[in-house]
């Protein structure tokens, strides 16, 4: 390579360096120009998932704050948006950005509640499957894995906050424990069609209502939970079809290697 191409070499980069960057920033000068006129929400959500809506999302971002249509781009703060609807109890993220041809695009991602808890007080609250707390929407009722009883769970007063934490404070709750069973649950068709609500006893022991059946399944603290619905699952393959449904009051799968079973007094 002569003493001229090593020469020119790096200066022909350079120069189509500086060559791009003049065109990027002419782009971007152009489209901080360009009038917004036209805003495409899409609402992302598990199916039957209804909190949010384009209407809603809609009005959230048009009713405050500067007119956005036939606002330039440069003028609407898209980030500010974003985490306005960021902020909102049912939505888990958001996406704004605008497109050359003058459109503002909003993505908006929904929780997914897996559980809804009520504490003794009456106060009520949902948890979503990411394990992080939800209060309930006017708009919308969400059909899911009820679960009552001696519950103190802060996740009624306290807004959105996630049920996993190392705050010892949280230690004394059982959010985290309900998640877990929600989740498990829900992830299994047999128990989520056969088991929609949970009673938490005075001894924080967790306690199945199937729908059928009528009996109270006694699962224990939440653990080992692969374990004992395999028990549960052979029960019910094995012993129930020797016997009435209604035969069983109580049901113990907190031993192990064994299922405990009280039989109902019989009138």
């Amino acid at each position: 390579m002569s003493t001229l191409q090593r020469i020119v070499r790096p200066v022909g980069i350079i120069l189509a360096v500086i060559g791009v960057v003049l065109i990027l920033g002419f782009v971007e000068h152009a489209a901080d120009g360009t009038l917004i006129q036209d805003v495409r929400i899409h609402v992302k959500g598990d199916a039957g998932i209804h909190f949010m809506d384009e209407r809603s999302v809609r009005a959230e971002i048009m009713d405050q704050g500067p007119a956005i249509l036939g606002s330039p781009v440069a003028e609407v703060d898209m980030p500010s948006i974003e985490n306005r609807l960021r902020a909102l109890p049912a939505v888990s993220n958001a996406e704004v950005y605008h497109t050359m041809d003058g459109t503002m695009h909003v993505k908006v991602e929904q929780r997914v509640p897996i559980v809804r808890v009520f504490n003794s007080d009456g106060s009520s609250f949902y948890i979503d499957k990411d394990g992080w707390t939800m209060p309930l929407s006017e708009a919308y009722t969400a059909r899911v894995l009820v679960v009552t009883g001696d519950l103190h769970e802060p996740g009624a007063r306290d807004g959105v906050i996630q049920v996993f934490s190392s705050d010892s404070l949280q230690s004394h709750f059982l959010s985290d424990d309900i998640h877990r069973l929600a989740n498990f649950i829900s992830n299994e068709p047999l128990w989520d069609a056969l088991i929609d609500q949970v009673v938490v006893n005075h001894d924080g022991q967790f306690e199945l209502i199937p729908k059928v059946g009528a009996q109270r399944i006694l699962i224990g603290d939440g653990s080992l939970l692969d374990q004992r619905f395999a028990k549960l699952a052979l029960f019910y393959k094995k012993g129930i079809p020797m016997a009435d449904w209604r035969r069983y009051e109580r049901i113990d799968l907190r031993f192990a290697d064994q299922i405990v079973c009280t039989k109902r007094t019989m009138p």
